[in-house]
Protein backbone atom coordinates (compact mmCIF):
# COMPACT_ATOMS: atom_id res chain seq x y z
CA UNK A 1 0.00 0.00 0.00
CA UNK A 2 2.67 2.44 0.79
CA UNK A 3 4.26 2.39 -2.90
CA UNK A 4 0.78 2.88 -4.00
CA UNK A 5 -0.01 6.26 -1.76
CA UNK A 6 3.54 7.40 -2.72
CA UNK A 7 2.71 6.52 -6.72
CA UNK A 8 -0.24 8.54 -6.07
CA UNK A 9 1.51 12.08 -3.89
CA UNK A 10 4.64 12.44 -6.87
CA UNK A 11 1.43 12.36 -9.65
CA UNK A 12 -0.25 15.32 -7.53
CA UNK A 13 3.08 16.96 -6.98
CA UNK A 14 3.78 16.68 -10.68
CA UNK A 15 0.39 17.64 -11.44
CA UNK A 16 0.77 21.04 -9.39
CA UNK A 17 4.25 21.86 -11.01
CA UNK A 18 2.81 21.26 -14.51
CA UNK A 19 -0.21 23.75 -13.88
CA UNK A 20 2.48 26.13 -12.79
CA UNK A 21 4.05 25.67 -16.21
CA UNK A 22 0.57 26.58 -18.38
CA UNK A 23 0.50 29.66 -20.17
CA UNK A 24 -2.98 31.25 -19.27
CA UNK A 25 -5.30 32.94 -21.62
CA UNK A 26 -5.89 36.88 -20.75
CA UNK A 27 -9.54 37.72 -19.93
CA UNK A 28 -9.86 39.44 -23.47
CA UNK A 29 -8.39 36.41 -25.08
CA UNK A 30 -10.99 33.93 -23.36
CA UNK A 31 -13.81 36.24 -24.25
CA UNK A 32 -12.92 36.34 -27.91
CA UNK A 33 -12.02 32.34 -27.84
CA UNK A 34 -15.21 31.71 -26.47
CA UNK A 35 -17.24 33.76 -28.87
CA UNK A 36 -15.28 32.09 -31.56
CA UNK A 37 -16.72 28.68 -30.31
CA UNK A 38 -19.92 29.50 -29.84
CA UNK A 39 -20.16 31.17 -33.40
CA UNK A 40 -18.42 28.11 -34.64
CA UNK A 41 -21.19 26.01 -32.88
CA UNK A 42 -24.04 28.07 -34.31
CA UNK A 43 -22.73 28.08 -37.82
CA UNK A 44 -22.66 23.94 -37.72
CA UNK A 45 -25.93 23.84 -36.36
CA UNK A 46 -27.02 26.08 -39.10
CA UNK A 47 -25.60 24.09 -41.50
CA UNK A 48 -26.51 20.66 -40.71
CA UNK A 49 -30.05 21.36 -39.93
CA UNK A 50 -30.54 22.58 -44.25
CA UNK A 51 -28.34 19.63 -44.87
CA UNK A 52 -30.72 17.79 -42.71
CA UNK A 53 -33.93 19.19 -44.10
CA UNK A 54 -32.82 19.05 -47.89
CA UNK A 55 -31.91 14.79 -47.05
CA UNK A 56 -35.42 14.62 -45.84
CA UNK A 57 -37.22 16.21 -48.95
CA UNK A 58 -34.93 14.44 -50.88
CA UNK A 59 -36.36 11.03 -49.41
CA UNK A 60 -39.61 12.10 -48.76
CA UNK A 61 -39.32 13.04 -52.83
CA UNK A 62 -38.08 9.24 -53.73
CA UNK A 63 -40.53 7.51 -51.36
CA UNK A 64 -43.44 9.89 -52.14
Amino acid sequence: MAGGEKNIGNFFKDVVQEMKRVSWPSRKELTRYTWVVLGTVAFITVFFAIVDYGISSLVRVLLG
